[in-house]
């Protein structure tokens, strides 16, 4: 290759790679934009296309390697990438995880990944993952596997927002999704580039290589395509961003608002709620889970129908960290206290409660901030009239000097300024409206 020199090209994927970057962030793009590049086919075809892009548009690239630790050849392949962005002329850094042998082990390095490359990242908004067309069909199988629905078989997009802390939020970038892995490689074998083949991707233990051996066999069978699977996924993404915008406008109708409510539950009208289609309740009903847990992904469809049914029938349940009941005539979600009982900080400047919380005002040292619980709840004003029952109260942020109850938003009048303010980087959208708006974590 020749050192920051433009290499030579592939018209065709050069050309489709500048397209799907003016897209994605043009027409004025940024200084700099950052790629994670693992050493694999895919992602150092990446490398290569954005090293010939930024001849033309002047971009600055910052890479990074995430080194799992799961394979003693990891990392030798970082070094490999180190090696060709020095010839490129590029910054590397090689960022080191150790699993803890805690939950799955999949999720947990994606996980660790994306923390790791959102702390690295500084003041670089846009990261460019290596995702393909091929990467699409593959999840559109896994998840129909696990019996998903739209929102799941949607394909991944190509631009996805990410808060993972108060700072501004990291964009995730995917300019390669209309591109084969074929394509990829043969681009790099064509320019000399090199890559590696991580042995796991042959291993028949995981879901993703089974789905791709499967869409190997089905190509070859003649009876349905990667490109079929892909768009297939594409149109589950119109309806789901169709759906999406019904369910907000939904939202707007059938909120019940209590001012003096400062839990972060959500309530809707149960009436109105009972009257609207199924298939909206089912998405209101789990983004409420997620908006309230703060939790990542959905749950999963037959535990959600059966909440859902619960519901309907006037009772209620728990599910995804969060408890659902029927109160007043209101469909009330809130957290389950269970989940947030053992969580608790000292009351500082920046802290964070839940994934959630966080102070809105300064506050006098050596307080803590944990959940109401019953202890709060006994210190409570007993003559004062409160709109909000101690199940659901009881999980709410409080400030505690010790064991005595310093405030809690729930307990206080709702014209007294609130203690905390619900984060935006807890769940990825300042409100309900906008939440229902985003679509899943996962696309």
């Amino acid at each position: 290759m020749t050192p920051r020199g433009i290499l030579p090209v592939s018209a065709s994927l050069d050309q489709r790679f500048a397209e799907a970057m003016g897209a994605a962030l043009g027409p004025e793009f940024p200084e700099s934009i950052a790629l994670a590049v693992s050493g694999g086919g895919d992602s150092m075809a990446m490398l290569t296309l954005a090293h010939n892009w930024t001849h033309v548009w002047g971009v600055r690239l910052r890479v990074v390697t995430v080194d799992h630790g799961l394979r003693p050849e990891a990392a030798a392949e970082a070094e490999m990438v180190a090696q060709t962005c020095a010839e490129l002329g590029w910054e590397h850094a090689t960022l080191r995880w150790h699993w803890d042998g805690q939950g799955n082990l999949m999720d947990a390095a994606r996980r660790a990944r994306l923390s790791l490359i959102n702390d690295w990242r500084g003041e670089t908004r846009d990261v460019l993952l290596a995702h393909t067309a091929d990467d699409v069909a593959e999840s559109f199988l896994m998840r129909l596997s696990r019996g998903a629905g739209v929102e799941g078989l949607s394909a991944m997009r190509a631009v996805r927002e990410v808060r993972m802390g108060p700072d501004a939020p990291m964009r995730l970038v995917r300019p390669c999704l209309s591109m084969r892995r074929a394509e990829l490689r043969h681009y790099l074998r064509v320019l000399q580039g090199q890559w590696v083949d991580d042995p796991s991707n042959d291993d028949e233990t995981y879901d993703r290589v089974r789905a791709r051996k499967l869409v190997a066999r089905l190509e070859a069978e003649g009876s349905l395509t990667g490109a079929d699977l892909t768009a297939a996924a594409g149109r589950m993404a119109r309806a789901s961003e169709a759906l999406r915008a019904r369910a907000a406008q939904v939202w707007s109708d059938i909120a019940a608002e209590v001012p003096a409510q400062r839990c972060g539950d959500l309530l809707f009208d149960q009436t109105a709620f009972q009257a609207i289609e199924r298939d909206t309740q089912l998405r209101l009903l789990s983004a409420a889970l997620r908006y309230v847990s703060g939790a990542e992904y959905p749950p999963r469809e037959a535990p959600l129908e059966a909440l859902l049914d619960r519901l309907l029938g006037g009772g209620g349940g728990t599910l995804h960290g969060c408890e659902a009941r029927i109160e007043r005539g209101r469909i009330a979600i809130f957290r389950e206290f269970a989940a947030v009982q053992a969580l608790s900080c000292a009351a500082e400047e920046g802290a964070l409660w839940d994934g959630r919380w966080r102070l809105a005002r300064p506050v006098p040292a050596g307080l803590t901030l944990r959940a109401l619980g019953e202890d709060g709840w006994a210190q409570r004003d007993r003559q004062a009239d409160l709109p909000v029952p101690f199940h659901a109260v009881r999980s709410a942020p409080a400030l505690f000097d010790g064991a005595s109850l310093v405030g809690c938003d729930a307990l206080q009048p709702p014209d007294e300024g609130a203690l905390f303010e619900l984060c935006p980087f807890g769940h990825g959208a300042p409100d309900f409206a906008a939440f229902l708006r985003s679509g899943p974590a996962s696309g």
